[in-house]
């Protein structure tokens, strides 16, 4: 399976997909730290993390699937979100809110 065939496969087949640096409890930079504080202020700790830092070619790959530079990246039901600053802008309207509870319910 080739690196894009592998992020399609994890972003299709968990609800809600976070790619980040670092580890939930361990993030590697403020704005994975921002997306996993976000997530769980949504009420949402059962997620997928995936730390682009594990794997080369997951964190080049991540950026061309999506077409966005940066990490993180957060897909629910397999459609890209955004990055810390779209999440914090859904979040404070309420919207990240309903997408997250839609997904998991």
């Amino acid at each position: 399976m080739d690196t894009q065939e592998l992020i399609k496969s994890q972003v299709t087949s968990n609800p809600v997909v976070l790619y980040m640096k670092g580890s939930p409890k361990f993030p590697q930079c403020g704005f994975s730290g921002l997306a996993v504080q976000l997530l769980q202020g949504s009420g949402i700790n059962d997620f997928t993390a995936i730390d682009v830092l594990a794997d080369p070619a997951i964190r080049d790959g991540i950026k061309t699937y999506a077409n966005w530079p940066t990490i993180p990246q957060l897909y629910i039901k397999g459609e890209f979100i955004g990055g810390a600053d779209i999440m914090r802008d859904l979040y404070q309207q309420g919207e990240l809110q309903k997408l997250l509870q839609e997904a998991v319910a």
